[in-house]
């Protein structure tokens, strides 16, 4: 079934998450997490949105846009 739409937020302020299919490690080392983080603020520093915050872990990530 297919999931439900998001809700527009009133502040313009999401929490995006993203995991690991059936909850696999996405960041293995430490050059991993580098990796990731450059390519946040490389996205963010090209679009209009702002990185409030985030959180790497070993199988997913938090992200507050």
């Amino acid at each position: 079934m297919p999931r439900k739409a998001r809700e527009k937020s009133e502040n313009g302020i999401y929490h995006i998450v993203l995991r690991g299919i059936n909850k696999q490690i996405i960041f293995e080392d430490e050059e991993d997490n580098v990796k990731f983080i450059q390519t946040l603020k490389e996205y963010k520093n090209k679009s209009r949105y702002k990185v409030y915050g985030y959180c790497l872990m070993g199988n997913h990530v938090h992200i507050l846009l």
